[in-house]
C-alpha cells in the first residue's frame, strides 16, 4: 500500500496552516487542491508548499471548480504518481487527523474497502447541518438498498484507488458539495465494501463553511433524484447483494 492524503482548499487560509502541522507527525505525502482561492489564502498555501516540500505538493486549479472537481484532480495525480489510497480530510480543521492511523489500519486490513467516516458531533454542529445529513442519509440508505453506510457527507475517508479510477473513468461525478454523497453511493453500486469508522468533528477552526442552506441543498436534492432512478436500474443486483 503506498497511501497519500487530498485536501481541497478553499478560502480556508487560516485553518490550513493549523491542518498541516497536525498532519506532519503522520508521516503520509499531501496533495493540497488549491480551487481557485483568494490571494490571501492562495498565498499561505504557497507558503506552506515551500516550507513542506519534502511531503506537500500544491496543485492550483485557476476556476474554482468545487470540491468534488478538487478532490478528482486530487485523485488522479496521485493515480498518476503510483499512490493505491487516498484519505481525503476537509480544510477546516473540523476532522480529528489523529485517528488517520485508524484509517490506514483499516485499509490495510481490508485494502479494496472505502473506509468512510462516522462522524460523532459536538455541541459546534449547527442543528441545521444535522437535521440535513439526517435526510442525506435516508435517501442513500434508499438508493444503496442498504444501511452499510452510516452518513455519507463526512468528507474524511480513505479510498481504494483502483476502484475510484474505474469510476472517474466511467461516470461523471458531482463537481461540488454533492460530491462526496455521489462517490459512496457509485462506489457501493461498483461493487466496494464500506467501513464506518466512528470519528469526531468539530466545527470549524476558522468559522468559515461554504455550504450554501439553499444551492447546496437544491444541488443535493438533485443528486438524490438522480441516484434513485439511476438505483431503480440496478435495483435487481443490489437487492441479490444481500444473499451473496
Amino acid at each position: 500500500m503506498k497511501t497519500c492524503i487530498i485536501i481541497p482548499v478553499y478560502n480556508h487560509q487560516e485553518a490550513i496552516e493549523i491542518v498541516i502541522k497536525r498532519l506532519r507527525p503522520v508521516g503520509l505525502h499531501c496533495f493540497l487542491i488549491n480551487d481557485a482561492s483568494l490571494p490571501e489564502c492562495s498565498a499561505m498555501l504557497k507558503k506552506i508548499a515551500l516550507n513542506e516540500k519534502e511531503w506537500v505538493t500544491l496543485i492550483e486549479r485557476e476556476i474554482n471548480g468545487g470540491k468534488g472537481a478538487a478532490v478528482i484532480d486530487g485523485f488522479e495525480l496521485a493515480i498518476d504518481q503510483g499512490f493505491t489510497h487516498a484519505i481525503q480530510v476537509d480544510a477546516d480543521g473540523q476532522h480529528k487527523l489523529e485517528d488517520i492511523n485508524l484509517f490506514l489500519h483499516a485499509s490495510k486490513q481490508s485494502p479494496k474497502t472505502l473506509i468512510i467516516g462516522q462522524p460523532m458531533f459536538d455541541q459546534s454542529v449547527p442543528k441545521k447541518r444535522l437535521y440535513g445529513r439526517k435526510f442525506t442519509n435516508l435517501w442513500i440508505w434508499i438508493n444503496t438498498l442498504s444501511f452499510s453506510i452510516v452518513d455519507g457527507m463526512c468528507g474524511f475517508r480513505c479510498y481504494p484507488l483502483d476502484a475510484v479510477d474505474k469510476l472517474i473513468q466511467s461516470t461523471l461525478i458531482g463537481q461540488r458539495m454533492d460530491f462526496d454523497i455521489d462517490m459512496v453511493v457509485r462506489l457501493y453500486w461498483q461493487g466496494v465494501d464500506i467501513i464506518n469508522l466512528p470519528t469526531d468533528v468539530h466545527y470549524p477552526i476558522d468559522g468559515v463553511s461554504h455550504f450554501n442552506m439553499f444551492q447546496d441543498n437544491l444541488l443535493i436534492s438533485k443528486k438524490h433524484t438522480q441516484l434513485f432512478f439511476c438505483m431503480l436500474i440496478r435495483f435487481p443486483k443490489l437487492l441479490l447483494r444481500h444473499f451473496q
